[in-house]
């Protein structure tokens, strides 16, 4: 039970790092005259890269946590 509820909670924010990942691109890009896909894209790269490892990193904790509980679920039954 725990361990669902503490991946949850890394799902999530795995989540909110992916939104603000997306939201910091779109303030980079605020101040061009234009909105293209080519210019918002370029905003994505002034995203720093460790916050793509932390994404990835707190999805993955959070997916095992969840696994681990669905296990030791199934073992005590």
């Amino acid at each position: 039970m725990l361990q669902g509820i503490i991946g949850s909670i890394f799902i999530l924010i795995s989540a909110i790092l992916y939104s603000t990942k997306f939201l910091t691109a779109s303030f980079v890009s605020i101040s061009s005259q234009s909105w293209s896909k080519e210019e918002f894209t370029q905003a994505l790269t002034y995203t720093p890269d460790s916050l793509n490892l932390f994404i990835y990193l707190s999805f993955a904790l959070g997916v095992l946590c969840i696994l681990w509980g669905i296990i030791e679920k199934r073992q005590n039954k």
